[in-house]
């Protein structure tokens, strides 16, 4: 099975596709779709779901995993992000993927058995995981990787996660 693991934010969105058999995960492609404040919001919107519309044709993922949206203190920004998790939803279930969602706590369970763990613990593990040499950059890339592989280690219970 392959996933494509989502991390969603306006001006970069981090994005991983894993191939999944049982409980081994095999990281085939990572890396960041990038916008800039100086584009309107539309184009930037338009930008990310065409990006990841891209990526899907190219690597036809089964799932997809998106992380959920957390509380900001900015609210503009939650929007803004919400906007652009819109996007990538879109482009997921217009491609007729399964979606699904995971809280970043869920995540950092996943990657490293803790639910706190810090961003530095999380890029180590990933690295670890996955046998890379050097931790993925940037920080939105290495959380991509950690959305798809918490997706595939939660296979067995995807119904709880998928998205309602």
């Amino acid at each position: 099975m392959r996933i494509i693991g989502i991390d969603p934010g306006l001006a970069t969105v981090g994005y991983a596709v894993v191939e999944a058999v049982r409980q081994n995960c095999k990281l085939l492609e990572y890396g960041c779709i990038r916008t800039t404040p100086s584009m309107q919001l539309p184009e930037r919107l338009e930008l990310i779901y065409r990006s990841v519309e891209e990526i899907i044709t190219e690597f036809k993922p089964d799932e997809m995993a998106v992380e959920e949206l957390f509380f900001c203190k900015n609210v503009t920004s939650a929007i803004l992000v919400g906007q652009a998790r819109g996007a990538i939803i879109l482009a997921g279930r217009l491609q007729g993927l399964d979606l699904y969602e995971y809280t970043p706590m869920q995540i950092k369970q996943a990657v490293t058995g803790y639910g706190r763990a810090d961003k530095k613990q999380m890029q180590e593990n990933i690295r670890m995981l996955f046998r890379l040499k050097e931790i993925p950059q940037p920080d939105d890339a290495a959380d991509a990787i950690g959305i798809a592989f918490t997706h595939a280690m939660s296979h067995r219970f995807k119904k709880q996660f998928m998205m309602k």
